[in-house]
């Protein structure tokens, strides 16, 4: 997204109601790592500390994950999520210094929750962009 309207575009797409449908719904197919990568900039967004600019990030992230059309349709299983991926990459690491150890604690008890236990080690590239 190069554009604030861009942004401002998707930031009318999220709903906490649709996030947590949208993400139950699709967790297992879009994988731990990035249900991992979503949860932390959720939980970043929860967090008094966070900065409205850094939240308005987070809120345009999401919200062009929930939005109806995006770039390249979610139809197929792997190409389809590939823009939404790489989305959530750049808005993690441009709120990276508001992921603090709660943040993470808070996304990976969800990640319990959903995907059971799991190795820690895999989530290693998501942090390491932090």
């Amino acid at each position: 997204m190069k554009h604030k309207e861009d942004l401002d575009q998707y930031k009318k797409q999220y709903s906490e109601e649709g996030f947590w449908k949208k993400l139950q719904k699709h967790a297992k197919r879009l994988g731990l790592k990035t249900v991992y990568t979503i949860l932390l900039l959720y939980y970043a967004f929860r967090r008094k500390d966070t900065p409205r600019w850094a939240k308005n990030i987070i809120i345009g992230t999401l919200g062009y994950l929930l939005a109806p059309i995006d770039m390249i349709p979610d139809l197929t299983p792997f190409i389809g999520y590939t823009d939404d991926i790489g989305l959530l990459s750049l808005g993690l690491v441009a709120i990276a210094s508001y992921v603090n150890k709660e943040v993470k604690e808070e996304a990976k008890a969800k990640l319990s929750q959903w995907f059971g236990r799991y190795n820690e080690d895999d989530l290693k590239p998501v942090d390491d962009q932090l």
